[in-house]
Parts: C-alpha cells; sequence; structure tokens
C-alpha cells in the first residue's frame, strides 16, 4: 500500500541493517532484525562466509543510526520500504532506498526542538530520564535537544524524553550546522577505530565497510557526502591524483580496478604516503604505506571535501 504521513518516521533501534528485500534475511540474521536490536550477538553468530554473503548475495544497502529519519513508501506486512534522507545516492535522488522491519521504526509527531546532540564517543549510554539505563548509541547517532547542562543533555528519542552525558555529544542549532573540522581532525578521530572489523553495508561504530567509513568520519566533522564510494568519487573538490605532495590528510583516494573505471573502493589519506581504510570482510580497519601496494596502481581519483585548518573553524 502507499504511504503518506505529516508525522515523522526514525529508526528506533541503536543500529537497524537496510535490506535489498524482505527475503534478504537469512535465519542467522534473526538478532540484527529485531527490536531491541542484539547487534554484537549477531556478529558472533556470522561466520565468515554469512559476512561475504551479505556482499555478494547483494542483501545489505546501508544501516540506520538510532533516531535517523526515513521516509516510508510502502508497508507490506512485517516491513517498510524506506529512504534514508540523510544518506545521498544516485539510486534515489531523495536519499538511499531500501527495506527495515517495522519493528525497528517508530512514527512520532513533528518536533519543535533546540537544536541537534551528535554522539562523539565510539559509543555513548542513553538513560531515562529517572537515569536507569536506556540504550547503547553507537558514534555519530543525532538526536533533537530538548535542553542541555554541564552534566546532561536531554534529548528527544523515538523512547521519549533520555538522558545522555554532554561530553559524549556536540551540539548544534541544526542537523547541517556541526562544526566543520579539518582533515587532521578527521584522520585523528578516524585512528580511533583502527582494529574494528569490516561490515558490508556498516554505518556504525560496530563494523563499517570502506565508503561507511568515510562518510561517517566526514559526517562527524561536519560534512553530509554521498553514501557510496562511487557517487563519493564525483563530488568535493578535485586533486591531482598524480602529484601525491598535493595531497592532504583528509582526503579521500578511490580505487578502481586496473583498466577500469568503476570505483570498488575509498580510503582515507592519512598523509606521509599512508591511507586510513576498511579493506574488506574479513579484515579490519588499518594504516597501510601505499608504496609497495597494489593500491597506486588503482588510484583513479582524489577528492577534498575537508576545509584547512583556519577555514574549518
Amino acid at each position: 500500500m502507499s504511504f503518506q504521513s505529516s508525522t515523522t518516521w526514525v529508526c528506533s533501534v541503536a543500529v537497524a541493517t537496510v535490506w535489498t528485500s524482505p527475503e534478504s534475511v537469512r535465519k542467522q540474521d534473526t538478532p540484527g532484525v529485531e527490536n531491541p536490536v542484539r547487534f554484537t550477538k549477531w556478529l558472533e553468530v556470522l561466520k565468515f562466509e554469512d559476512l561475504l554473503d551479505l556482499c555478494d548475495g547483494n542483501r545489505v544497502q546501508t544501516q540506520l543510526l538510532y533516531g535517523e529519519p526515513v521516509l516510508v513508501e510502502e508497508i507490506v506486512g512485517d516491513w517498510a520500504k524506506v529512504i534514508c534522507t540523510w544518506q545521498a545516492s544516485k539510486k534515489d535522488r531523495r536519499g538511499y532506498p531500501g527495506w527495515v522491519p517495522v519493528a525497528q521504526l517508530k512514527e512520532l509527531e513533528r518536533i519543535s526542538d533546540f537544536g541537534y546532540a551528535k554522539v562523539t564517543q565510539n559509543k555513548a549510554q542513553l538513560w531515562t530520564a529517572e537515569k536507569k539505563p536506556l540504550l547503547v548509541v553507537s558514534y555519530n547517532t543525532i538526536l533533537p535537544v530538548i535542553k542541555n547542562d554541564n552534566q546532561f543533555t536531554r534529548v528527544h528519542t523515538p523512547h521519549g524524553e533520555a538522558l545522555i552525558y554532554s561530553e559524549d555529544v556536540a551540539i548544534s542549532p541544526g542537523v547541517n550546522a556541526f562544526i566543520k573540522g579539518s582533515g587532521e581532525d578527521l584522520v585523528a578521530s578516524a585512528s580511533r577505530f583502527l582494529d574494528l572489523p569490516y561490515f558490508w553495508g556498516g554505518m556504525s561504530s560496530y563494523g563499517y565497510d570502506c565508503s561507511g567509513l568515510s562518510y561517517n568520519l566526514l559526517k562527524a566533522h561536519g560534512y553530509f557526502i554521498p553514501r557510496d564510494a562511487g557517487d563519493q568519487a564525483e563530488l568535493g573538490v578535485e586533486v591531482d591524483v598524480a602529484d601525491e605532495s598535493q595531497w592532504k590528510p583528509g582526503d579521500l583516494l578511490f580505487f578502481a580496478n586496473e583498466g577500469t573505471t568503476n570505483v570498488r573502493h575509498v580510503g582515507i589519506y592519512y598523509g606521509n604516503g599512508q591511507m586510513i581504510h576498511s579493506p574488506s570482510t574479513g579484515q579490519s580497519i588499518e594504516i597501510i604505506e601505499l608504496e609497495g601496494s597494489k593500491f597506486p596502481k588503482e588510484l583513479c581519483a582524489v577528492r577534498r571535501y575537508t576545509k584547512s585548518g583556519e577555514e574549518a573553524s
């Protein structure tokens, strides 16, 4: 059925996976489609072949963070066809499309708020108004602010009003108005995720894919860019691929199989001839030397989204 509403639909679990279709879900994925989601348990039960199949079987598209808004186009049984409006994509001009269990969404009345709080820690605890544990949320989760003080920030959530430690968030008057960081800020933050396992479609601090890492590190520092590597490679400021002296920390490096132009991977230039990236299933976020690796032959584009230190502030 067609679905239209003046209310707002948001993700109501810490991390919701956006699937290609309802049929994409396998028995072993049950912990990942429940509410509350059991993401750590899901990771524990998935074997390497299961993780690889998320990509090779075209099962997963992307992920949503707690409170992230979506457009609901259609509800079919227990599933909702959604558009992830904060994740730009060529697949749909309105945002990234896919399917999410209705149980992992909640319809809220539109609210007037006093700005937004963005989680700056790898993970942060949300508390009820009575200061009882409510939910652990991922890095980059953004929630509307009701009130904040030195100790707690009170926020709107799918579970009602909640508290989060003020030291765990950055505050902004709007989703697109957070302070913009420099490329150096970006790589410093990226280093916090070293050794985090790759997860296809990953958009949370439980696991990123290659473009999920670049998207989220830029989002963390005030820049919204497209979700997928191919789309990311077409925007930003073009930097000379052949002149490494022009590259700056925080620039995005894009790679295609030799002899092709189809972007298959993205990393973040770390400086000093090095790159930080989330390589592939079975591997973890790492810093590598570009020289001597396969990547220089596959480099097809360099793009800059960040401002310099003085411009960023």
